[in-house]
């Protein structure tokens, strides 16, 4: 068994380049792989390993005194989730070109069973995704409004021409695990929005304690699993259709053509069949990635 760690935390770091190197050679020397990026701001990482080395890590990890209470959300995992472990010096832990943002504006944190009851209270909100739009395209809130953005730089622009008209509502953000929510109910709240919240621990903190009830479709995550469905119903389990079959899914791939690389919703049989490839064109490229077989 293998463990699947998401963790982030906003906080002042005053040497992050001094712990980058060290903490590569930490996860490679425990078998530790994924992705951790540190800033002046704070950590945001996801990782795998075996279930003692996941121990280990979460314990390395949180021995640093500005770590010591970091929320690790864990999953399970029948192998690494990821090929190789990077670590990374960067601006923002998260990319968003939010860095004149005050986290301490964030919106007020919203627990998954007080959603459960905004729902079940038809309660009048708006809840809005803060993710990217190939993620919302496999799995969403009810009725929520998802945004078409390519990535989160461009969440101020969506905030100030597409959710300007409701500033006088109460607003529920959204996002994986709550790291692109701190900042982005953070900017609405400084540019005039009244009522706003963020979901605490995010999609994945909601689905792990209330599967099969407002949230419809996969889960997008940044490893190699690329989806994980959190429902067990299987009318909640699929929102999307696959674009060569139309069979419903919520799995995803990136056309192996690297001169393409386009986002394709498709199915398993139909991803073998189609060569990971989005075209007749693209399966003929010589510049095809090597597949991996997951």
């Amino acid at each position: 068994m293998f463990k699947v760690l998401l963790f982030y935390k906003y906080i002042n770091v005053s040497n992050p380049g001094q712990i980058v190197n060290k903490h590569l050679d930490w996860c490679l020397s425990n078998n530790i792989k994924g992705r951790v990026f540190f800033a002046p701001e704070g950590v945001n990482g996801t990782v795998s390993g075996t279930l003692k080395n996941i121990e280990k890590y979460k314990a390395h990890l949180s021995s640093f005194p500005q770590f010591s209470d970091i929320w690790f959300k864990e999953d399970d995992a029948e192998e690494h989730a990821f090929k190789k472990m990077h670590v990374r010096l960067k601006n923002e832990i998260v990319r968003g070109n939010l860095t004149d943002v005050s986290i301490e504006n964030g919106g007020k944190r919203l627990n998954p069973e007080d959603l459960l009851k905004f729902y079940k209270e038809e309660k009048d909100f708006v809840i809005v995704d803060a993710r990217n739009w190939y993620e919302s395209k496999i799995g969403k809130f009810k009725d929520a409004i998802t945004p078409q953005i390519k990535n989160f730089r461009e969440w101020k622009k969506v905030v100030d021409e597409d959710l300007n008209n409701y500033k006088n509502k109460t607003v529920v953000t959204y996002c994986t695990g709550g790291i692109r929510c701190e900042k982005a109910s953070a900017y609405m709240i400084e540019n005039g929005f009244k009522d706003v919240y963020q979901l605490n621990g995010g999609i994945y903190n909601f689905t792990k304690q209330f599967p099969d009830t407002y949230w419809q479709g996969g889960m997008f995550v940044f490893d190699e699993r690329r989806v994980v469905n959190p429902n067990t119903k299987d009318e909640l389990q699929h929102i999307a259709n696959c674009e060569f079959c139309d069979k419903p899914t919520s799995y995803y791939i990136n056309c192996h053509n690297v001169n393409c690389d386009r986002i394709i919703v498709s199915c398993h049989d139909c991803k073998i069949k189609n060569e990971y490839c989005c075209s007749d064109e693209c399966r003929k490229s010589e510049h095809k990635r090597k597949v991996y077989h997951g």
